[in-house]
């Protein structure tokens, strides 16, 4: 095995990157833009031109490197085909064949949101525990799963799309998926003002949130400051997201579950309003489960990219 890997995390505006020991010391990392422009066609080029320049500037031979690992949005299986991922504008190609043919080392690619949960088991909030579900919560809600230290990809990369469980026969709103009543659009940074904006029209009730952005964050800072529209915004939040996060546990059975992307930032406030609806929803054999809040912030996609090499192993 080699010394050095590298992982890659793809994202829509930037492209981060992350060289690595073998055993997980993170020695650098750096970023580079995400150029989405003629179907994305420069993404690849750009990033093995980018960890070729790297090996050059440290000096490092190629027998000394193990791999390279990728995360990138939209469903990626085992074989590291990506099977379109449409803010990218990829259709389906194969990412580990064009990289690997780019930089002649062994390439391992995943689902963003499934590799990040690679990250955070491997060494982050649920170091230690080798079944456990992530959920991120940014722009939209992502997920990823793991069993026996294991990501659960499924057959064609969809595996933890945890969004797009449905949790609302009422929704007369489309999620960006096509769907009606997906938990992305209530449990989302998005989906928690679109909340917030419902709750706000519907009555004259005084609010901290009236006349400002309402976004996410001022409504979890509203919350900290009792303020009563909020706080049933947050509850309303909390269901969703408890109910569906019950629905899961109760196929996986996981040890820990942990909370990461923007929204986890309001800190462990949330977990007052996600924990009652999951423990009244979910099979007594879920109960212990334990609630954390992710650490790598940012940085759990390059290590789980990381990680996804050395497994392979």
């Amino acid at each position: 095995m080699g010394k050095y890997v590298f992982g890659v995390d793809v994202g829509g505006t930037t492209v981060k990157l992350g060289l690595f020991s073998a055993e997980g010391e993170l020695f650098d990392k750096w970023e580079i833009p995400t150029r989405t422009q003629e179907g994305g066609s420069h993404i690849l080029p750009n990033v093995a031109e980018s960890i070729r320049e790297k090996i050059r500037e440290k000096q490092i031979a190629q027998e000394d490197i193990t791999g390279v690992g990728v995360g990138a949005p939209g469903p990626i299986d085992d074989d590291g085909v990506v099977h379109r991922a449409v803010n990218l504008g990829w259709e389906t190609f194969s990412i580990k064949k064009t990289l690997e043919e780019e930089l002649h080392v062994p390439v391992r690619a995943g689902n963003d949101a499934n590799v990040a949960a690679l990250g955070e088991m491997w060494k982050g909030g649920g170091k230690g525990s080798s079944d456990m579900i992530m959920v991120t919560l940014g722009t939209g809600v992502g997920g990823g799963i793991i069993t026996g230290g294991k990501v659960l990809t499924g057959y064609a990369g969809a595996g933890g799309e945890i969004g797009h469980i449905h949790v609302d026969d009422k929704e007369t709103e489309c999620c960006g998926c096509g769907n009606k009543g997906c938990l992305e659009q209530y449990a989302s940074a998005t989906g928690i003002a679109r909340l917030a904006h419902r709750k706000l029209e519907e009555s004259s009730r005084d609010s901290i949130l009236r006349g400002g952005k309402v976004t996410a964050k001022t409504v979890f800072d509203a919350v900290k400051q009792k303020d009563a529209l909020a706080i049933e915004v947050a509850e309303e939040f909390g269901k969703y997201l408890g109910n569906g996060l019950s629905v899961i546990a109760s196929v996986v059975n996981p040890e820990t579950i942990v909370i990461g992307g923007g929204v986890s930032k309001a800190g462990e406030i949330l977990m007052d309003y996600i924990k009652p609806s999951f423990m009244n929803n979910v099979f007594h054999a879920n109960r212990e489960v334990k609630f954390v809040l992710a650490t790598l912030g940012n940085d759990a996609g390059i290590y789980g990219a990381a990680k996804l090499v050395l497994d392979a192993i």
